[in-house]
């Protein structure tokens, strides 16, 4: 007997929350064998993280980061297709 599925796709239109400002973070993934790990914590404009990033490489030598942007979104569903 064979089992049969269908599968109905969807849209979803993904907006910012207007309410909740995002807020930018970066660490410092520099090292050979572990990374330095210093951490900007949340900053609440993209301009002081770059700040962070700056004085960490002029005290460190430091050179490479991961950074990120986070926000909150609100996801809601289209019609079924």
């Amino acid at each position: 007997m064979a089992v049969r599925a269908r599968y109905r796709m969807r849209d979803y239109t993904i907006t910012a929350d207007p309410v909740t400002p995002a807020t930018y973070q970066a660490v410092c993934v520099t090292g050979e064998d572990a990374d330095c790990g210093a951490d900007s914590d949340h900053q609440e404009t993209e301009a002081a993280v770059e700040r962070w990033i700056a004085e960490h490489t002029r005290d460190t030598g430091h050179d490479f980061y991961r950074r990120a942007r986070w926000d909150y979104v609100k996801a809601e569903p289209g019609a079924w297709q």
